[in-house]
């Protein structure tokens, strides 16, 4: 019967079940003690909940961590080291990551990793393949409901933008990301992962003016890191041809 009241308590306090459950759990010398100790569980299973629910809506496509992720041929600039991208110390400086390289070479791993990070550590992260992301744009706009869509964009800490350049763009959804990216500037980080060196970037916008604005807001704050290895999965294949 008490623990039906706690929960009763619970849920017009808006706290969770979590409490009722660790209420008998807990030994103290005084009240105080005891009422410490469970808010301090009830506060820790508030932000172990949060960074679940980051991490669920974040958007990953397959959740990739950096256990067992070599560097070995991934060319970091000066400044920059594994340990940075896993602590996410990009983020706290609100600085743009680029990661260049040929198809297959754990771009998308790593960029995904350093999300899953951000969102264990309490930031708002978002994952796009960037066609999709542009669809979803143009979509938005055709039913009238952009303004909607940009202000959910506005709200993540880190955007990740994958497979940048892999589709070519209409000018209607170059304009549009060109917007989301804008915004971005200076406010949140932007993660891209491409394998278009800039020169190639205004055959995905068709406008080399904007192209040129575009790459100057993301690279005026950030790390461009240069995946120069053989593709891990032509690598896998070779080897089991081999094998």
């Amino acid at each position: 019967m008490l623990k039906d009241e706690i929960a009763a308590c619970c849920k017009a306090l808006k706290l969770s079940r979590n409490l009722v459950e660790n209420c008998d759990k807990i030994e103290a010398q005084s009240h105080e003690e005891y009422l410490l100790k469970l808010l301090r569980l009830e506060l820790e299973h508030r932000d172990a909940s949060r960074k679940d629910r980051l991490l669920k809506n974040a958007g990953f496509y397959t959740i990739k961590t950096f256990a067992d992720y070599i560097f070995d041929e991934i060319k970091l600039p000066q400044g920059l080291t594994p340990q940075d991208l896993k602590d996410c110390k990009f983020l706290e400086e609100k600085k743009n990551l680029i990661l260049y390289g040929n198809v297959g070479t754990g771009k998308t791993h790593l960029a995904t990793a350093i999300g899953v990070e951000a969102c264990k550590k309490g930031f708002n992260v978002k994952f796009f393949r960037t066609a999709a992301l542009v669809n979803r744009l143009v979509e938005a706009r055709k039913g009238g409901e952009l303004s909607g869509l940009l202000k959910q964009l506005s709200k993540p800490d880190l955007l990740i933008c994958d497979e940048w350049g892999y589709v070519p763009l209409d000018r209607e959804g170059a304009q549009l990301l060109f917007q989301v990216i804008s915004d971005c500037y200076e406010r949140r980080s932007v993660v891209i992962t491409t394998n278009l060196e800039f020169s190639r970037w205004a055959s995905i916008f068709y406008d080399e003016q904007m192209t040129a604005a575009m790459i100057d807001r993301l690279i005026h704050h950030s790390y461009l890191l240069i995946f120069d290895g053989q593709s891990y999965r032509m690598r896998q294949s070779l080897m089991r041809q081999l094998s």
